[in-house]
């Protein structure tokens, strides 16, 4: 049977289930990546499961997010994670390298491995011929216990690639061209595999820039095949032994296909406040910005901040734009210093960051309210820039620059200058990225905690009969940035549960916490939503903290995959709507009788719900395996594990 490069990795790590398409499979897992947003729980939770060592081939713990040391907090929380890192075998990348998903790339992806990792872009990885999955943290723990990962065996989509970019075109537009005809729930259950002639034309770092956001696609993972381009990538870094040909067999079929002409292809840019929203650049051209921001993961590489510095050297960029320069690893600042383009960059009057996430996910760089911000980010999110009333526009570094020489936003294609070529350079600096593990004798390090970690709650199993008032009736595409938002703010409580509750839902509800508390005593809420509940990062907080809260069904016409197995995970009901209608005919603050629960989603799919007080009852379902059903009825993973090994 002909194989494309997404059945072959799963097929080499599959060890239970069969590979079609909405079967339950298990897979071996490779490697794991966790960054400090989500790592301080994951940690906890090895520590809580009794691991002595990860069982992985390479595990990796990045500080990238909580960056900023306005007090202990987030310095007590670094210093806990490279305690961490040694005790459990795990390379330890210290604040200041970077965004944990280029510097993975640079220094540990290797062709034909697997990585799970507790960020929803780990899949930016897939561009070296990996499977490489985002998905909660307690996932990703159990996989670095050795367990295998369950997931749902996804349609893989082949996108054709012919054809050669055009000037002032690049590899962000090729992505946002896939959200423009897809939105951000086109690949909802599918992995979207990339090949065709037009691959010899994009580098292993355009590629990363194209899978990074097939998160924002909802995908499961994006996958390139390993050929020359990713040998010469690996020969870049100094690892070209650790490349290997992966490629789909000739003629080999895909669930569904397309084709991108890359030559048809010009400058896009999605509008506020959601990545799906893309339109051409010159439809909206001439509209004011405030702010342009270059970097983050989405576009991390040395091309990317390179052509930024030549379309602005020599010259000064309009008055009162903030032009923001988030550089994406410490290799990368280190080439750009010494190639002269941050001497460009500083000149034409950039604002200069350290090497991380940042104002990705409103850590630093905030705009100003109500004022459009311009960024090669992947997310433009309600509130996610860190100020609640923004305007913020996705696009290439190309459409960025311009921008910020004009003031406005920009065709970068009516610049009066010619297309720069960037040549890239033949060997980056790769020594001092990683701190390896002790190779043994580990077990007699203690972990570092500060006043500000505390231990993950205990939670009850879900009970057989109940009623639920509804706390919330949300819309579609709530994401979890609007869930539990991040920022300066929110996310040092990230290993203090008790504490980051009190943010959940602000930013739908300012008076949440406050009603959550008064129900949590006298038997807790649900929630209501409409589509792709739950989109966006992975950070299982957005399902541990409403838990917290009291929270015990969510409702709504269907989930975003990471999310919904952070619910499962925490033992929270995941439910949709047989008839999508009865959306409609629920209200915030009606009462939901639950009867029979444990039974009725054991022995069916569907669930009778009344509603109080009325003679109307709507039709419920879930889609659950019985594995995720074992763990909501011991009242989350946690629970589940201890069961099993009691």
């Amino acid at each position: 049977m002909k194989l494309n490069v997404a059945q072959k990795l799963i097929k080499q790590h599959l060890i239970s289930g069969e590979m079609k398409a909405g079967n339950e499979i298990a897979l071996k897992i490779d490697q794991t990546l966790t960054q400090d947003a989500t790592g301080t729980m994951v940690m906890l939770e090895l520590e809580a499961m009794g691991i002595d060592r990860v069982k992985t081939e390479a595990s990796a713990q990045y500080v990238d997010h909580n960056l900023i040391q306005e007090d202990y907090r987030n310095a007590d929380d670094h210093l806990f994670l490279r305690s961490a890192a040694r005790k459990f075998g795990i390379f330890y990348s210290r604040p200041g390298n970077g965004v944990s998903h280029p510097v993975h790339m640079q220094q540990l992806a290797k062709p034909g491995k697997t990585l799970l990792g507790s960020d929803s872009h780990t899949c930016a990885n897939g561009c070296m011929g990996m499977l490489a999955i985002g998905a909660g943290g307690i996932d990703v723990a159990m996989a670095m216990a050795g367990e295998p990962y369950h997931i749902k065996m996804p349609k893989v989509i082949g996108v054709k690639l012919t054809g050669t970019l055009p000037d002032w075109v690049s590899a962000k537009d090729v992505i946002l061209e896939m959200l423009r005809r897809h939105d951000v729930k086109g690949g909802v259950g599918k992995i979207i595999e990339y090949y065709g002639p037009g691959l010899k034309n994009l580098s292993a770092m355009d590629r990363h820039v194209i899978a990074n956001m097939g998160a924002e696609l909802g995908a499961t993972a994006t996958v390139f095949p390993s050929d020359k381009e990713i040998k010469h990538f690996l020969k870049q870094q100094g690892r070209e032994e650790d490349w290997i040909e992966l490629t789909a067999d000739r003629g080999a079929p895909y669930d569904e296909e397309e084709h991108i002409d890359l030559s048809k292809l010009e400058p896009l840019i999605a509008k506020p406040s959601s990545p799906g929203n893309v339109v051409p650049v010159k439809e909206i051209a001439g509209e004011t910005i405030y702010q342009s921001y270059i970097g983050s993961s989405a576009n991390p590489g040395y091309r990317d901040f390179a052509i930024a510095s030549e379309i602005v050297k020599g010259k000064e960029i309009a008055a009162g734009i903030s032009f923001d320069i988030n550089p994406t690893s410490r290799q990368l600042l280190e080439q750009l210093v010494e190639n002269g383009h941050i001497a460009n960059l500083l000149s034409a009057g950039a604002r200069m960051h350290q090497a991380g996430c940042n104002g990705c996910i409103g850590m630093g760089q905030a705009p100003a309210t109500k004022r459009n911000s311009l960024r090669t980010t992947p997310r433009n999110f309600p509130g996610r820039s860190g100020t609640k009333e923004d305007s913020v526009f996705l696009c290439s570094p190309e459409t960025a620059a311009a921008s910020a020489l004009t003031g406005k936003i920009t065709d970068p294609r009516t610049l009066e200058m010619k297309y720069p070529k960037i040549q890239e350079p033949k060997k980056f600096k790769t020594e001092g990225m990683l701190e390896a593990p002790p190779s043994e004798h580990t077990s007699d390090i203690e972990l570092e905690k500060g006043p500000n970690i505390t231990t993950i709650p205990d939670f009850e199993p879900i009970e057989n009969n109940f009623d639920l008032p509804v706390l919330l009736k949300m819309s579609d595409n709530i994401s979890t940035d609007e869930i539990l938002a991040g920022g300066s703010r929110v996310l040092p409580y990230r290993s203090n549960i008790q504490k980051i509750s009190t943010f959940a839902f602000e930013i739908i509800d300012e008076d949440y916490y406050e009603k959550a508390m008064k129900k949590r005593d006298s038997g807790g809420h649900m929630l209501l939503a409409s589509s792709n509940y739950g989109q966006g990062s992975s950070r299982e907080h957005a399902a541990l903290a409403p838990r917290y809260l009291g929270l015990k069904v969510v409702l709504v016409k269907d989930f975003a995959r990471i999310h919904l197995q952070n619910l499962i995970n925490f033992g929270i009901l995941p439910l949709t709507f047989v008839d999508d209608s009865d959306f409609d005919h629920l209200s915030q603050d009606d009462i939901l009788e639950f009867r029979n629960v444990h039974q009725s989603i054991r022995d069916g799919r569907t669930l009778e719900i009344q509603v109080k007080g009325s003679n109307r009852t709507i039709e419920a379902q879930h889609d659950l395996t019985q594995r995720h059903i074992d763990i909501i009825l011991a009242g989350g993973i946690i629970n589940w594990i201890k069961q099993k090994q009691s």
